[in-house]
């Protein structure tokens, strides 16, 4: 039987892994942040002290592992600028593309966060979802996060950092950042965990009654 995939998309912060995690659990179905395997890289590269041109994050590309995705360290601002750098070269996308494709393909159903899994990775997917949020919510969000982890760094900061990156991630030229046709709209400004993960529980529910 095909597996059920579920595709969601989102800028940073905007709480779609939250979602997804919790998604997962519900349906005991496995979940791939596909954002880690970009992070993965770019950690990578840092570790080695390499420069994050083409060349070097194609090869770190082609040798990552499932481990590497295990490392501490892949969601400080650093490694989040040059994720988005590294997301951005085509070669690294084409590598990658596949790994999360065969991920989506096993088991009963399977559950892929990222910013183009209903775009590009999963355009077949059964449902798509498009989480968003205020960029003050989601800066402070990550501030708290990173604040809870020790980071010494202001909120201004932070913010400046997510509006670069929104702004590279939705005008890029390979993939952007865009909401599917599709998808379903879930804006998480006002709403708190139990209230998102709920409200798409029910959407993917339903969903699965329809298939």
């Amino acid at each position: 039987m095909k597996p059920f995939v579920v595709a969601i998309d989102g800028p940073a912060a905007s709480g779609k892994g939250t979602i997804a995690r919790n998604l997962a659990r519900h349906f005991d179905w496995p979940y791939l942040d596909t954002g880690l395997v970009y992070r993965a890289v770019a950690k990578n590269l840092v570790k080695k002290q390499l420069d994050h041109n083409p060349r070097n994050a194609v090869r770190e590309a082609k040798n990552l592992s499932i481990e590497d995705l295990q490392q501490e360290g892949l969601r400080t601002p650093e490694i989040s600028q040059i994720a988005s750098v590294v997301a951005s070269i085509p070669e690294v996308r084409k590598t990658l593309i596949e790994f999360q494709r065969n991920f989506a393909r096993k088991g009963e159903g399977a559950i892929l966060d990222g910013r183009d899994i209903g775009t590009v990775i999963c355009p077949d997917a059964d449902i798509k979802f498009f989480v968003t949020a205020s960029q003050e919510v989601r800066a402070n969000r990550r501030y708290q996060e990173l604040m809870g982890q020790g980071e010494k760094i202001t909120y201004q900061e932070v913010f400046d950092t997510l509006v670069e990156r929104d702004l590279r991630d939705s005008t890029r030229k390979n993939a952007p950042l865009v909401q599917s046709g599709e998808a379903i709209l879930i804006d998480t400004s006002d709403l708190n965990v139990k209230q998102s993960t709920e409200l798409v529980i029910a959407k993917v529910e339903l969903g699965i009654r329809d298939t």
